[in-house]
């Protein structure tokens, strides 16, 4: 096994069991992705992304061939999608993390900006989040859904579903996971009080300075 995939697994089995421990998946809940030169690693379906065993997570080639390891996640699709239309992405990760999830169920959030910029974070971390509708766990037009907005968005929220984050790194995706989280329960906790939001003057100076993710 090469070195850099044999970093890759550790690096997915500590960082999930991380997310694990403190509530950010729960069950077997969430799948999380790292891609590699020629294809990408996958957490296996059924398992708690607290017990993963480095050696038995899924080894997807190039072709979208699962090659070693234990059965992947159905919704491989999804993180290819993202690979796919995305070439900066190095890693997705997608949770049912509680608020970010209560989130993609409320019906009158914008579904084209359903995370406003509440905090300059969550702007530098996540970008605007569009909602896609809603399809049963595990169909493919879920990864068609991701695939129609080539690329334009780092993170998504799946109608009733939970979120789904790409990032440069696994540890960058997981970061703006968390920011994820942590800005929807501000958005479900301020809901009905007269909330400020950054500027859009507030958010181009953010974009200039750090970039857009």
């Amino acid at each position: 096994m090469r070195e850099d995939e044999r970093k890759a697994r550790d690096e997915m089995a500590h960082l999930c069991r991380s997310l694990f421990e403190r509530g950010f998946s729960v069950g077997t809940a969430g799948n999380v992705s790292i891609r590699l030169t020629d294809g990408i690693l996958m957490t296996p379906t059924n398992v708690r992304l607290g017990d993963l065993d480095p050696d038995r997570i899924s080894r997807i080639d190039a072709d979208g061939t699962h090659v070693a390891g234990d059965r992947p996640s159905k919704e491989v699709f999804l993180h290819q999608a993202f690979y796919d239309t995305r070439p900066e992405a190095g890693a997705v990760v997608h949770l049912h993390s509680t608020w970010a999830t209560a989130l993609s169920c409320l019906a009158d959030i914008d579904p084209d900006n359903c995370v406003p910029p509440l905090t300059p974070y969550v702007v530098m971390r996540v970008g605007k989040v569009k909602r896609v509708p809603y399809v049963k766990p595990g169909d493919p037009r879920m990864g068609e859904m991701i695939r129609d907005l080539q690329g334009r968005h780092a993170a998504v929220l799946l109608a009733n579903h939970g979120p789904v984050v790409s990032g440069k790194t696994l540890f960058s995706a997981v970061a703006a996971a968390e920011e994820l989280e942590e800005t929807a329960r501000l958005i479900v906790a301020l809901r009905g009080m007269n909330s400020r939001l950054l500027t859009p003057e507030e958010v181009a100076e953010l974009d200039a300075t750090f970039g857009r993710i």
